[in-house]
């Protein structure tokens, strides 16, 4: 049987394992992507892109794409019976590249992401599965079934990106923590033409479908999402039936103006693996962790995943880091994965309550959200996602003053408009992919450092951007003198008050888990 070597392999071509494979062939990493499938799979599946994975993609250089061939919506509205409770605004702020969400079919949104792969030299081999694993040292060797034969492949990292039925992880017998929920759910993809707005609507027990929940969402080409909760006791091969779906969406809809795409039920589990790296494989994704759908944190989660990864990994790969600095994506991940499944346990256990008293608690808030504001923030029809904070990551440096606590180390980069010599832009677009130090100085102060054999840009106020609208100066309490280190996944490691070339090195270090990271 024929062998062939690379550095990374990647089993899995959904959106978590094309995501990691552009960032790694960016960054010059050999990365061989197996699927199973022959062909790509159908069904809309995961829609709601998050602001926080366009941002990703468009880091990689398909962010635009995603943005401009989705439908873009903010706005939510929560419904109890007939009544609307309450509406909610994602992103009040207009001053952002990226929308809050974009909804777009999975299956197209891959087929960007495989253009953008291919643009970028990296390498998808459909009808590949790879059928066992076994760990030798520092290598990860795979056989891998394909139509013309087997073979096999040796790699120096193998990310299991396959999602809930991974190969890999039923290889190396993980098992999975967490609990899984019995409720069955009813979701179609119906093409019709419709007058409601972009915007994403539930209800709990609409007169339409007694009881339950029920949601509806815009997609891409008229076509629009509607998930009904079943209850834990239906026949679900039954309710697959179209014949038995139509007349709960014409209940739902008031007409039968409509034809189905995608059929489907599914019951869902809040699981996590206890660890997502052993030895030389790693896992991302539905892979590592299960989460429900409401919320849209499963994708979004896994592409934070694979962003999160791919800088590290691409360093480790290069001999710029040590594999130690992949125990941080291990708890940076496995902490973000936890507050996921968190969020998601409260959603469902809100959406299904099991008790009398956890019933009647429900019923008492959506009655007094309608009047009452501050009761608006314990209606859970899904807390959507958001980015992870990682607080206690070990790569940061901590504070050095006092700051505003709402964008500290640990917190995704929030994005604000500026303007550089090339025009009009956003700072998104400026922190890139590496290590930069957005400064508000007026002293000179030089346009990079080189720190452990890391380049780190210096983007200053005044020479490399004008905030002319104040809003990084306000975002980032970026006061006059101050400074702020930003790590290639656009997360803050260290803010400091002045700038200080040796204070940089020493967080440059400690954010690439250097053992010895103090400067002498």
């Amino acid at each position: 049987m024929k062998r062939e070597r690379v550095p990374a392999v990647i089993v899995g071509a959904g959106m978590v394992g094309l995501t990691l494979a552009i960032d790694l062939a960016r960054q010059r990493v050999p990365v061989v992507v197996l699927e199973k499938a022959h062909e790509i799979a159908q069904g809309s599946r995961s829609i709601c892109q998050a602001k926080r994975s366009l941002e990703i993609w468009d880091r990689l250089g398909a962010g635009e794409a995603i943005r401009d061939r989705g439908c873009t919506w903010k706005r939510g509205r929560i419904f109890h019976g007939v009544r609307e409770l309450f509406y909610f605004d994602l992103l009040p702020q207009p001053d952002h590249k990226m929308p809050a969400f974009v909804n777009l079919q999975q299956p197209i949104l891959e087929e960007i992401l495989r253009r953008r792969l291919r643009d970028v030299g990296g390498e998808i081999r459909l009808g590949h599965e790879l059928v066992s694993i076994q760990q030798r040292g520092d290598i990860a060797s795979a056989a891998v079934h394909a139509t013309d034969g087997e073979y096999g492949i040796d790699a120096d990292w193998l990310i299991s990106c396959e999602g809930v039925h991974s190969t890999v992880r039923r290889a190396l017998n993980l098992p999975f923590a967490g609990e899984i929920f019995e409720d069955k759910f009813l979701i179609c993809d119906v093409k019709m033409k419709a007058p409601f707005p972009a915007e994403r609507w539930f209800w709990f027990e609409p007169t339409f479908h007694p009881g339950q929940t029920a949601l509806l969402h815009r997609q891409a080409d008229d076509v629009w999402r509607i998930d009904m909760q079943l209850g834990a006791d239906v026949d679900a091969e039954a309710e697959r039936d179209p014949a038995r779906a139509r007349p709960r969406l014409e209940a739902m809809l008031g007409h039968s103006d409509f034809e189905f795409e995608w059929i489907s039920i599914y019951t869902f589990q809040c699981r996590t693996l206890q660890s997502y790296v052993h030895g030389q494989v790693i896992f991302a994704g539905d892979s590592a962790h299960q989460v429900s759908p409401f919320g849209a944190r499963g994708g979004n989660g896994g592409v934070q995943d694979a962003d999160n990864l791919g800088w590290k990994l691409a360093r480790v790969v290069a001999g710029r880091a040590s594999a130690d600095l992949l125990q941080s994506y291990d708890s940076e991940r496995l902490a973000a994965a936890r507050e996921n499944i968190l969020q998601s346990t409260r959603t469902t256990n809100f959406m299904s309550p099991r008790t009398v008293a956890s019933r009647i608690l429900r019923d008492q808030t959506l009655a007094l959200a309608a009047q009452a504001p501050f009761a608006r923030a314990l209606v859970n029809g899904g807390r959507l996602s958001t980015p992870a904070v990682m607080t206690a990551s070990p790569l940061n440096t901590p504070d050095d003053d006092a700051w505003d606590t709402s964008i500290a180390p640990g917190s995704a980069a929030a994005d604000a408009p500026l303007r550089t010599s090339r025009g009009d832009g956003y700072l998104s677009e400026m922190l890139g992919d590496r290590f930069v130090v957005l400064a508000n100085s007026d002293a000179p102060l030089p346009p990079n450092m080189v720190v452990h054999g890391e380049t780190v840009d210096v983007l200053q106020f005044g020479r490399d951007l004008h905030d002319s609208l104040g809003l990084v100066e306000s975002r980032y309490d970026l006061k006059a003198g101050s400074a702020v280190l930003f790590r290639p996944d656009q997360h803050i490691v260290m803010r400091a008050r002045r700038f200080d070339p040796a204070k940089i090195a020493d967080s440059v270090a400690k954010a690439l888990a250097l053992r010895q990271y103090r400067s002498s």
